[in-house]
């Protein structure tokens, strides 16, 4: 088989999207070759069945080159080789334009997105697909007709436990953008309660905050130093997605303060993957967490209940501890692997290919 990948940013080094070079990787395994379309390149690490063109925002082409250069590599591809389905990976604008070209050539658009916002160009996507795809129901804000879910793609090979030395004091971990989804207001206030109450602990906020969030970040900042958490609360910005791992091995627990109906956000999973113990607020990780949710899920932008699983946490034996973080390792596993996500995408392709 032969895919043609659309994708929003192919860059091993973003903190954010640099996970994507490793589900091309992981689908390379299973395809004769890949053709990947991307909006922007970075450090382009893939092997040698994938071929990566960018169409140029990492060189600051605007939209209409952009477009442009988008039509000249998917003729390009066209032309020279072909293609037997095309998955476009959480840019559905590509999806959009590619669709009128890849339908008159019989070739399968599927389509993955995974986000609150729904726009007119994800409706257009939506209708010009075959199929959309993600991770589960709640992931998807538009219509379920043509919804498959087929759960995140963790690489738990990378993503997994180590032999280290507990931090002393114990630290938290918080991997996300500083942003009022992310809810980082009630991480701080739950960790003013524990030193307040005796809990020696720390805490590490891991990621930046986009422009539109800068003032509510500096809020954020502010408020850290209101309740004298200065030398207990280190922002750290971002980081390459892969370096993340080790931060995850750190710390004695992750959380997450999502919404309560927020799609599954794979920081959780990741420090689950790596035997951690990983609270968060959003419902649908119920499941996921099995026998452990209701040790893990807190109320939503409740400090003093959130404070309270934390304690319950701290209190437990560090064998306890990782005892619980294997169990949610293997429930990753079975549920959202990088490898059983890549099996499942395959077999989708195969079925779609006309």
């Amino acid at each position: 088989m032969r895919l043609l990948l659309f994708n929003l940013a192919t860059d091993t080094n973003d903190p954010i999207l640099g996970f994507t070079t490793r589900w091309i990787r992981a689908l390379a395994k299973r395809v004769e070759f890949i053709h990947v379309i991307t909006m922007r390149a970075g450090k382009v690490e893939v092997p040698g069945n994938v071929q990566v063109y960018s169409v140029g925002k990492e060189k600051g082409y605007g939209e209409p080159r952009r477009v442009l250069e988008f039509y000249r590599y998917l003729f390009q591809i066209l032309r020279k080789d072909h293609v037997d389905v095309c998955f476009s990976h959480m840019i559905p604008i590509f999806t959009v334009l590619a669709a009128p070209v890849l339908r008159a050539k019989g070739i399968p658009i599927i389509t993955w997105y995974a986000h609150r916002q729904v726009t007119l160009t994800l409706k257009l996507a939506h209708h010009l697909s075959d199929l959309m795809v993600s991770i589960n129901e709640d992931s998807y804000p538009y219509r379920q007709n043509k919804l498959v879910s087929l759960g995140h793609g963790v690489d738990t090979d990378l993503f997994s436990p180590a032999d280290t030395q507990p931090e002393n004091p114990p630290l938290l971990l918080s991997v996300g953008r500083l942003s009022p989804i992310k809810d980082p207001m009630t991480l701080i206030e739950a960790v003013y309660l524990l030193r307040q109450r005796g809990y020696e602990i720390r805490c590490v906020l891991l990621g930046d905050a986009p422009e539109r969030d800068r003032v509510y970040a500096e809020a954020v900042r502010q408020r850290v130093s209101e309740l004298g958490l200065d030398k207990v609360v280190q922002f750290v910005g971002s980081v390459p997605n892969e370096q993340v791992v080790h931060w995850y091995r750190r710390c004695f627990a992750h959380l997450n303060c999502s919404p309560a109906d927020h799609s599954l956000d794979k920081a959780v999973l990741e420090a689950m993957a790596c035997g951690k113990p990983s609270l968060s607020s959003t419902l649908g990780f119920e499941e996921t967490m099995g026998e452990q949710a209701n040790l893990l899920l807190f109320k939503q932008k409740d400090a003093e209940n959130l404070a309270e699983k934390l304690a319950a946490l701290l209190k437990l034996s560090l064998a306890e501890r990782e005892r619980i973080g294997l169990y949610l390792r293997e429930r990753v596993i079975k549920m959202h692997s990088l490898e059983r996500l890549a099996d499942k995408l395959v077999n989708i392709f195969v079925q779609q290919r006309r």
